[in-house]
């Protein structure tokens, strides 16, 4: 039993090794953070994964390669004849209860359909990999061929139904066994895996109806098929449904006993939307599956500022994951609509200088200059992105007429670029991926959480997304939108459309209401590896990546020179990139497998 129980948790191990945010496919090349490539200190991280923005995909030897295991990528086939050996050996056990054997079976099952689900979104369709072939196969057996997109999904969403029933719906033990798969996480997983298989990347696209197999079979279905929302949305509502009865629910930040009791209503809304993340698994009751190794260490320095003098001197302190501009821009005004739609936001003039007051002195900081594009946004927004004279709750200083604020104009300024090392290229950082309990000083405590896979508020957001694709009507599309909205601080869509943009019927479109909610996808799930998956199955990422991506002129320490667009990176895409290419010795070595297209 021992041995079968450790063996399972080494199928496990894979997923374990998605933790860090460099070697994610998505997080990588959604646009939503820069990594400088020019770092000359070996405590960077290996930018092969940013650097694909740049143009560098190719298939003699593919960034972020999960078809082989290289370059950055896990070796997922590898990890699915692990789970093949599992299934094939549960039996031997002879200690094993008839209910630990089950639940072993489904987790594996799990397992496998979450594998080729990774695979499937990188590389559409994949050689479906049942069981291991034995090892007296002959070297032409050996040579699978790649199986039709539908066919794979078919096979994910079968083994999810397989696996679903013997799994726990809570985990009770959760000193052992947190991070373990459970039915909310399968069911959960399926609808993701319903969705992107209707989405356009993946349902229809024209762009792949040319791959076929060396026999001539058609690896894409190039006629656009409606029923597969049809089959998403009963997918949500099932995984909603179990969510919700069994206490998962949109987080609410409770304040601990060493916060003070004048926290004010602006920083309890931004606690509520930072600790939607950073709270601990056990008390986070939006959680629906994360993963189990801690982000601390190695993870959060990438994405925090340097707010004072001792960190400043810290060698190590490096903050150099960098928000692009066009992200930030991405997030609402305080009114709830896009920053170009607000007709209440003067949006022409956002990037002149102006002085903070007192009113705004719980996001940004009293006395000090920044630009207008930094005021009156969402609270979202102050509880994502940290910029130059922006408020930072925490770093051991809890009192909210103390909290720290980062200066990042020059060289000289704590937060500004020092070497090629420790520089932050935008003058952003993702503040979301910090807990507001970690200190950043000459020495660093890091105060660990668990990154979110699946949590309840992604969950709405996607059935919002199904039921509008499916044409149903505003108001139930709606109700899986605005509690998001309104935790966030914000009126419902109808609400803020109708009050203050400048395109008030916008939401009555099924076109209208899909921008929409996707825009309200990005800002909520961003910089959690969501996004670079969203926005490729809904074939919009060459739309993101087509324009040059700008930072401040971080060396300026005036404000009127420092906030001024600087172009820092142009990122290289086109419609090959929707799909990674497969190595080119792997197509020599099996004759069988074809190339994605234009590579």
């Amino acid at each position: 039993r021992n041995e079968a129980e450790n063996y399972l948790f080494s199928c496990y191990a894979t997923i374990q090794q998605l933790q860090y945010p460099q070697n994610d496919p998505s997080f990588t090349s959604s646009g939503e953070i820069i990594y400088p490539n020019n770092l000359t200190d070996n405590q960077g991280i290996d930018p092969t994964g940013f650097n694909l923005m740049r143009g560098t995909q190719n298939s003699a030897n593919p960034g972020l390669n999960y078809w082989d295991g290289k370059n950055g990528g896990q070796a997922i086939f590898k990890a699915l004849r692990r789970c093949n050996t599992m299934l094939e050996n549960i039996d031997k056990p002879i200690d094993l209860t008839p209910s630990e054997k089950a639940r072993w079976i489904a987790e594996v099952k799990f397992l496998k359909a979450f594998y080729h689900y990774y695979l499937f979104r990188m590389y559409g369709p994949i050689p479906i990999t049942d069981i291991n072939l034995p090892i007296t196969s002959s070297p032409e057996e050996l040579k699978v061929k790649r199986d039709p997109a539908d066919e794979v999904v078919d096979y994910i969403v079968r083994l999810l139904d397989e696996a679903a029933p013997d799994l726990p719906v809570v985990i009770q033990n959760q000193v052992r066994e947190l991070g373990r798969i459970t039915r909310p996480i399968a069911l959960s997983v399926k609808a993701e895996v319903l969705a992107t298989a209707a989405s356009p990347l993946f349902n229809g696209n024209p762009d792949f109806a040319s791959l076929k197999n060396k026999d001539g079979e058609v690896l894409f279905n190039s006629q656009y098929d409606e029923t597969k929302w049809d089959k998403a949305a009963i997918a949500c509502k099932e995984a909603i449904d179990l969510c919700t009865q069994n206490g998962i629910r949109l987080h609410t930040f409770n304040p601990p006993a060493n916060i003070p009791t004048n926290l004010t209503d602006s920083l309890k809304q931004v606690l509520t939307l930072q600790t939607a993340i950073t709270e601990k698994w056990e008390l986070n009751t939006e959680l629906i599956w994360a993963l189990n190794p801690v982000f601390g260490f190695g993870k959060q320095e990438y994405n925090m500022p340097r707010l004072t003098a001792l960190a400043a001197a810290n060698p190590i302190a490096q903050g150099t994951f960098a928000v692009p501009i066009s992200q930030q821009e991405l997030f609402y005004t305080h009114n709830g609509v896009p920053i170009n739609e607000d007709k209440t936001w003067d949006y022409s003039n956002r990037y002149e200088v102006q002085t903070v007051t007192d009113a705004d002195r719980y996001y940004l900081h009293a006395g000090y200059q920044t630009v207008k594009a930094h005021f009156n946004r969402e609270p979202r927004f102050y509880a994502d992105v940290a910029f130059d004279g922006g408020v930072w709750y925490g770093n051991g200083v809890l009192s909210p007429e103390n909290a720290l604020y980062v200066q990042a104009r020059g060289n000289s300024s704590y937060a500004g670029p020092k070497d090629n090392i420790r520089i932050n290229v935008t003058g952003y950082w993702a503040k979301k991926l910090v807990n507001y309990q970690t200190v950043y000083d000459e020495t660093m405590t890091w105060v660990n959480f668990r990154l979110p896979i699946i949590r309840l508020a992604g969950l709405y957001l996607l059935y919002a997304e199904v039921l509008n694709e499916q044409g149903k009507p505003f108001t139930e599309v709606a109700q899986f939108v605005d509690p998001v909205r309104q935790r966030a601080g914000l009126p419902g869509i109808a609400e803020a459309w109708s009050t203050y943009s400048r395109n008030p019927s916008k939401y009555a479109s099924k076109d209208g209401l899909r921008q929409i909610i996707h825009q309200e996808r990005r800002i909520e799930l961003a910089f959690e590896g969501q996004a670079g998956w969203d926005l490729r199955r809904w074939k919009e990422l060459q739309n993101v990546l087509s324009r040059p991506m700008q930072g401040w002129n971080i060396y300026e320490p005036q404000a009127l020179n420092y906030y001024r667009p600087r172009t820092v990176l142009t990122p290289v895409f086109n419609v090959r990139n929707y799909l990674w290419p497969i190595e080119d010795r792997s197509l020599v070595i099996n004759g069988n497998l074809v190339q994605n297209p234009n590579w």
